[in-house]
């Protein structure tokens, strides 16, 4: 009943603090960042690269690219070192790149070359514009949104710390992930790792002023309802047996208009 749901579709991310089942609206934080961001950012790269594609399937390809090929790195620089390595003696590419066979409508397959942008377009959650990235800048630059340099476990720890402190120790400990962009492999520990280091520095603080050795933890969990949580919920919602009593019917709507919406027998419970 009491938790944090971070929620990522195509369009916007949103972070909600649930405390006993409500959500407290006013400490919502929202992300112009999502899944169709990512989608861009790979077709960009693959434009840039001048790959022979059939004509109108770019964004196609790219979208499969993002949920077949992404993830998310545990480090960036490592990362890159990890692409660039070579088997000794040998000309060849890393393992890490991949090639995505695209079938067209009339038939034919195409090739496309995947490599850094696999853990480069989710990393926009992770890597805000930095000072101290000057060797990423122009990366940096082509991926993140232009008005917004948060990372994500920034934006997890302010709404948190705006919620009631006695709610705060349940939230930072029950961060549940929802929508097909937290799907990809790696984002719930690079998540949990940043926000614990966040946690773990404020505390340090804490402990240097009052002279004590406390500890504070979090956790992000995944689900198995993740890529589709919200129509879950609505489905469970739907089974409740006093269902018909809460819901408002079509000739009430038709009747009081959009302001009908305002009030929920739900929250009376």
């Amino acid at each position: 009943m009491t938790g944090a749901v971070i929620d990522s579709g195509d369009g916007v991310t949103h972070v909600f603090p649930v405390c006993d089942g409500y959500v407290i609206g006013s400490c919502v934080k929202s992300i112009p960042l999502a899944g169709s961001d990512m989608t861009k950012f790979i077709a960009d790269e693959i434009k840039n690269r001048r790959e022979d594609l059939p004509q109108g399937s770019l964004t196609e390809i790219a979208q499969k690219i993002k949920e077949d090929h992404c993830y998310v790195a545990k480090d960036l620089m490592s990362e890159f070192q990890k692409f660039d390595e070579k088997p000794e003696g040998e000309m060849v590419q890393s393992s890490r790149f991949k090639t995505f066979v695209h079938k067209t409508l009339s038939n034919k397959m195409c090739n496309v070359d995947v490599g850094y942008e696999r853990f480069l377009a989710p990393e926009m959650f992770f890597h805000p514009v930095s000072l101290l990235t000057l060797i990423l800048y122009f990366f940096v630059q082509e991926f993140m949104h232009p008005s917004w340099t948060k990372p994500l476990e920034q934006v997890v720890d302010e709404c948190i710390q705006a919620c009631p402190i006695h709610y705060r120790l349940k939230l930072y400990n029950n961060i549940v992930l929802s929508g097909g962009s937290t799907l990809f492999t790696g984002f719930d520990k690079r998540l949990q790792r940043n926000l614990q280091s966040v946690l773990d520095s404020r505390q340090a603080i804490s402990n240097a002023l009052h002279n004590r050795n406390d500890t504070q933890s979090c956790k992000v969990s995944k689900n198995l309802v993740q890529a589709f949580a919200v129509w879950f919920g609505g489905s469970m919602i739907g089974s409740m047996d006093n269902f018909p009593q809460i819901c408002k019917s079509r000739e009430q709507y038709l009747e009081d208009g959009p302001s009908i919406c305002r009030f929920n027998p739900i929250f009376n419970s």
